[in-house]
């Protein structure tokens, strides 16, 4: 069965291997959105990201995903790559409908958005084990609390100490784990 997606960027942009992940999984038939959150605007660091993040204002990011979202059906798998697991996870949790979530290289608290994990939502999440924001700000503790308290729940944990490992177009770039991401994230998707 092939399955809408709604996959949020990271924080510097929807880069050339955020669009490689979406083409990855369109060629296996299913639909990706990726909506752009920088309207064209990439950075070629994580601190140029989180400044134009800054800028543009404390609720701008939630209230740009609520429209997003809104525009779609909500029987869709919501996907965030870091920083774009935030609205992927928040709306995967509070918006009724989901069929699945994927996180890759982020995974905020359950209790972070209010409500209990939906019983009914897959979720997998993905991230290196020596990522110093996954694995060194409690990323990795968030995912197991989650896939513990998910009826169908998955983490896998990758060697490496990459950040941004899924984009291919950045020099953290790890094609190999990148590999066995997308055909998990495929049989994720096949199932969703």
């Amino acid at each position: 069965m092939m399955t809408q997606v709604l996959l949020f960027h990271h924080v510097q942009g929807l880069t050339p291997g955020v669009h490689a992940i979406a083409d990855a999984l369109r060629q296996a038939g299913h639909t990706v959105h990726t909506p752009d959150f920088f309207e064209g605007r990439t950075f070629g660091s994580l601190d140029e990201g989180f400044a134009a993040l800054k800028a543009k204002g404390p609720d701008a990011q939630d209230a740009w995903a609520d429209e997003v979202a809104g525009a779609l059906p909500a029987d869709i798998v919501y996907a965030g790559i870091s920083l774009g697991v935030m609205p992927a996870q928040r709306l995967a949790q509070t918006r009724p409908g989901a069929r699945g979530a994927v996180f890759l290289e982020s995974c905020a608290p359950v209790s972070a958005f209010g409500q209990a994990w939906p019983a009914d939502v897959p979720v997998q999440v993905h991230g290196m084990e020596a990522d110093p924001f996954f694995a060194g700000e409690g990323d990795v503790d968030n995912a197991r609390e989650l896939v513990a308290e998910a009826n169908d729940g998955e983490l896998f944990v990758y060697p490496g100490d990459a950040h941004l490992f899924t984009d291919s177009s950045l020099p953290s770039s790890d094609p190999a784990a990148t590999a066995s991401v997308l055909s998990r994230m495929l049989a994720f998707l096949e199932r969703a």
